[in-house]
């Protein structure tokens, strides 16, 4: 949230530093806003493959700034505890834990193994639940993508309908050059806003999320297993650190990729 307020100041600092803080409102033409924002928007509705999806994905901003993401570790040692537990009360003795996890993937897959469910059961009913929020996940990333890919495009299209209209206008009186061409230039201003302050952000923010999400949830899905298993701590121990070590080795080979 932080740097996206301090990405606002930053444009405040650049218009205030080349006119300002009066000109501030030359800035602001809701025609041209209504055209960028509306037409990069009607073209992510015309791409989503329903209004659900589109509204889904467009609630993706109330996801992105809120902290939820669950630490790993303490993930990790919550399996364990519950481990050890089971191993020396049995099962029937988590029932109790469920309530109090905080994690309602984890209090699904405790409930399903205190209920004697096969163990395939409970893992495909586990991973269906995690695929499903994967896809969700990948839903509010790619409209805020699209929307981010768009709204540039969107801008275009304002200053050059802008430049038309000021061409067709403005006859033999060029005075009226600057103040045609200030207004035409501002939808590609709005686009390129929108995309690089609001859109990309966002979605890069939905995609960490969802990953971190996405981890938990093996790690969850993994430690259960292992707990009906009736495995040792410190092989569960090792399980779910390997998989962690696994995740940190893909984002930084992405990492590399991307540089």
């Amino acid at each position: 949230m932080m740097g996206f307020f301090l990405c606002f100041m930053a444009i405040i600092f650049g218009v205030a530093t080349n006119g300002g803080l009066s000109t501030i409102v030359q800035y602001l033409h809701l025609p041209s806003f209504i055209l960028t924002a509306g037409g990069a928007l009607c073209a992510v509705l015309t791409t989503a493959d329903s209004f659900e999806d589109f509204a889904y994905g467009a609630k993706g901003i109330l996801v992105a700034f809120q902290n939820k993401e669950e630490d790993a570790g303490q993930l990790t040692k919550t399996i364990l505890q519950m481990s050890d537990t089971a191993r020396k009360e049995g099962l029937l003795a988590l029932e109790e834990t469920t309530h109090d996890l905080g994690n309602p993937y984890l209090e699904k897959g405790i409930r399903l193994v205190v209920d004697g469910s096969d163990p395939e059961l409970v893992r495909d009913i586990m991973e269906a639940e995690l695929t499903h929020t994967y896809e969700c996940n990948k839903k509010r990333v790619k409209f805020w993508e699209d929307f981010g890919a768009y709204a540039p495009a969107w801008g275009m299209v304002g200053t050059l309908i802008g430049l038309i209209n000021m061409m067709k206008t403005m006859g033999s009186d060029s005075s009226a050059i600057g103040s045609g061409m200030s207004l035409a230039l501002i939808t590609t201003l709005y686009g390129s806003i929108i995309a690089n302050w609001i859109c990309i952000p966002i979605a890069r923010k939905l995609e960490k999320s969802g990953a971190a999400e996405a981890l938990s949830m093996e790690l969850v899905v993994e430690g259960v297993l292992s707990i009906q298993a009736g495995e040792n701590s410190r092989i569960i121990k090792e399980k779910l650190s390997a998989i962690v070590e696994n995740d940190v080795m893909d984002k930084a080979e992405e990492a590399g990729a991307m540089g």
